[in-house]
């Protein structure tokens, strides 16, 4: 016997299973489809593509709208909208270093493909990007960390202490510039691996011998490097003997005396170079003083010495029956006029003559 169902519950069973159906599964919107890294590290000077690729949906009818912008750090702080794309035309929203450069990959961002090309990284890219694609009623976006960083430059090397054998050594390697965190490491060409006795920080490039010997010379090369690239530089070890230890003693003994003597003959030409001024001063005075004219006298003076230029007068007196010789330098005859005037007397008394 042969069943047969009728048409109308057949055509109720088929749309109840319809409706159940699409219940189960929800509709589809606007997705990004980008997979990829979320956090990119890139060199200063190099390009990268943030990558932003979509599906719509065929229920997503509305226009279309792109904006790319800058995630701010400070969520009190607006979000930087630099690049989008609406009515189908491209559009810059700002004339800052930091948006020249910056462009849609894709020459049509409308034909699924919103992702953003920077042709030339600096630090100052160093960022959070939101890629957001809106076609309405659906709606997506993907962030993405972008880290500019420099590479390191080329370090210099240089060995510290006079590479002497026995004595303590140290390997230096330095790079001027690069983002952190650098990293050093040594390396012997000769050797597959460092000596035992070394100790090398890879924070500060330095590397340590302690007790110096001919089996560690030889080329080191120092390699540095960060996230983003790495450089190198190489020097040559020596091992050198150490000096004579009674040379050194006896040469800085003989350098001390000759230095010594060096100063006191320097003393000695002083001192004869000062004597030899003074006793040069002193006849020069001389000279001055005996070709000096003599200062002019007072009148008292000149009268004196036409006095002194006659000849001294000579007296003769007798008193008391001797006779008294008296010289007078000023040409009179050394009596007072009481003499003159009792002589007088004597003589027209006498009849003496003088």
């Amino acid at each position: 016997m042969k069943l047969r169902c009728p048409t109308r519950l057949f055509v109720f069973l088929s749309c109840t299973a319809a409706l159940l159906s699409s219940e189960i599964e929800p509709t589809q919107g606007m997705r990004v489809t980008s997979t990829g890294p979320y956090r990119i590290q890139r060199a200063e000077g190099e390009s990268v593509t943030l990558g932003c690729t979509y599906s719509p949906s065929p229920f997503d009818t509305g226009e279309l709208d792109i904006e790319w912008t800058v995630v701010s750090q400070d969520t009190t702080q607006k979000d930087y909208m630099f690049l989008s794309y609406s009515g189908g035309s491209q559009f810059r929203h700002s004339g800052h270093a930091f948006a020249e450069g910056l462009s849609f990959a894709a020459g049509d961002p409308s034909n699924g493909d919103a992702s953003l090309w920077i042709s030339r990284l600096s630090p100052v890219h160093s960022a959070t990007y939101q890629c957001k694609v809106k076609k309405s009623p659906g709606v997506d976006t993907r962030k993405m960390s972008l880290v500019v960083m420099v590479k390191p430059s080329v370090p210099k090397c240089w060995v510290k202490g006079q590479e002497l054998v026995g004595e303590a050594v140290s390997l230096h390697c330095l790079s001027a510039k690069g983002s952190p965190p650098l990293r050093y490491r040594w390396r012997s060409q000769s050797a597959q691996r460092l000596p035992d006795a070394t100790m090398q920080n890879s924070g500060t490039g330095e590397l340590k011998i302690s007790n110096h010997s001919p089996s560690f010379a030889g080329m080191y090369l120092c390699e540095v490097n960060n996230a983003v690239g790495a450089e190198r530089c190489e020097i040559n070890l020596k091992a050198n003997k150490p000096p004579n230890r009674a040379a050194v003693i006896v040469g800085t003994s003989v350098g001390s005396l000759l230095l010594i003597f060096i100063l006191l003959v320097f003393a000695a030409l002083l001192f004869w170079k000062l004597r030899s001024r003074r006793h040069s001063e002193k006849e020069f005075s001389n000279e001055i003083r005996e070709d000096a004219q003599p200062p002019e006298s007072r009148p008292a003076s000149r009268r004196t010495g036409r006095s002194s230029g006659q000849h001294p007068q000579v007296a003769f007196r007798q008193v008391d029956g001797s006779e008294v010789i008296s010289f007078n330098e000023d040409g009179s005859d050394g009596h007072t006029p009481e003499d003159k005037y009792a002589s007088a007397e004597h003589d027209s008394k006498y009849g003496d003559e003088v």
